[in-house]
């Protein structure tokens, strides 16, 4: 029997990257004998009021109580044969607790990320937060982990500059309890997006190509979100992201898109929104970026568009051809589940456990 001690930024069952990183493997590491124990940096009612204005006594009391849980449970260490970290032990300042555990406890550190962490992603609204956050550290982590999991190759080679073992252990779907698709009937197209209130920003590089094309088709917009993009286009249908009825929502879409920007953040992503779309048996179009290019199969189970021109023709077939959107769409979901799923890829997560 072996132990395992979870190390995560969230909540249980709150943030995207745990549920699909390491939360649906949950049940399958106890069947292969390996208990585990989980603990979040946030508790549930800071979590609730984060990233909503105003509380700010109560975000830094719940931040203090972090860093209090995260003391304590270093004190009880000793059980544990592997401590498995998501992202970070604390989410402001240096890895002052992922050394301890590498390096007075001696443990075996298995360090899961799944964005590129490394850089300072600055915005206006996170400027302060991304100096304290200390993305330096992910380097640090990688050189005193046991091995390091990481969603894509763009990943694996930042991390093989530091760490000797890096498993590329991709963001996964579960296609036989979770995403399944249905046989809902839209009466007009629609394109959907889902993502959340950071990512709200890749929708600009379509915002005039969704206009000029409602001159022409009749489809809809809709937008799964954690905000609404008041900015965007007039006449979107927008649907707040809940946990409980996200497979339902993602079904009555017929069209998923993931824009995105050339850049190294993007770089980082691991294409989480095409692979829920192919689950789900919806045609993608994607931005070429990344790991993007190993997921979607041009021609496919969607299109890649580079240039305003191929978003714009490549929507334009999807939307004149519901054969079109269904081939595409069961072509995507059969590699889904032969590459991208948690039962294709069970094996390589308990790797990380030997």
């Amino acid at each position: 029997m072996k132990r395992v001690l979870i190390l995560s930024p969230y909540p249980f069952g709150t943030a995207g990257s745990q549920r699909f990183r390491y939360e649906q493997y949950l049940d399958i590491l106890e069947s292969n004998n390996i208990h585990y124990k989980h603990q979040s940096f946030l508790d549930e009612n800071t979590w609730k009021i984060l990233y909503k204005p105003g509380n700010g006594l109560k975000k830094i009391s719940g931040i203090l109580n972090g860093f209090l849980r995260r003391f304590w449970q270093l004190l009880r260490l000793s059980p544990y044969d592997f401590i498995f970290i998501h992202r970070e032990a604390a989410p402001i300042g240096p890895p002052v607790f992922e050394w301890i555990i590498a390096k007075l406890w001696n443990k075996k550190v298995i360090y899961d990320f799944d964005d590129a962490i490394w850089l300072e992603n600055t915005t206006e609204t996170n400027l302060i937060a991304s100096i304290i956050k200390f993305p330096q550290k992910v380097g640090w982590i990688c050189r005193w982990s046991y091995k390091a999991s990481v969603g894509n190759q763009y990943l694996a080679e930042y991390a093989s500059k530091h760490a000797k073992n890096v498993f590329i252990n991709p963001t996964t779907i579960d296609t036989e309890n979770l995403h399944y698709p249905n046989s809902y009937q839209n009466t007009k197209t629609v394109i959907g997006w889902t993502g959340t209130h950071s990512t709200l920003k890749y929708l600009e590089m379509v915002k005039k190509i969704l206009i000029n094309l409602k001159k022409k088709y009749d489809f809809e917009v809709r937008i799964i979100a954690d905000k609404e993009p008041h900015s965007f286009i007039k006449d979107i249908e927008f649907k707040a992201w809940d946990k409980e009825t996200e497979i339902e929502d993602l079904n009555q879409i017929d069209i998923g898109i993931m824009p995105l920007t050339d850049d190294i953040w993007a770089k980082g992503k691991c294409g989480f929104k095409a692979l829920q779309y192919m689950a789900l048996e919806k045609p993608v179009l994607a931005s070429p970026v990344g790991v993007n290019t190993q997921i979607v199969d041009e021609g496919k189970s969607g299109f890649l568009c580079i240039s305003e021109e191929d978003w714009k023709s490549n929507l334009q077939k999807l939307l004149e051809s519901k054969s079109l959107r269904q081939e595409m769409g069961k072509y995507g979901r059969s590699k889904v589940i032969q590459e991208y799923s948690v039962s294709s890829n069970s094996n390589n997560f308990l790797s990380l456990f030997q």
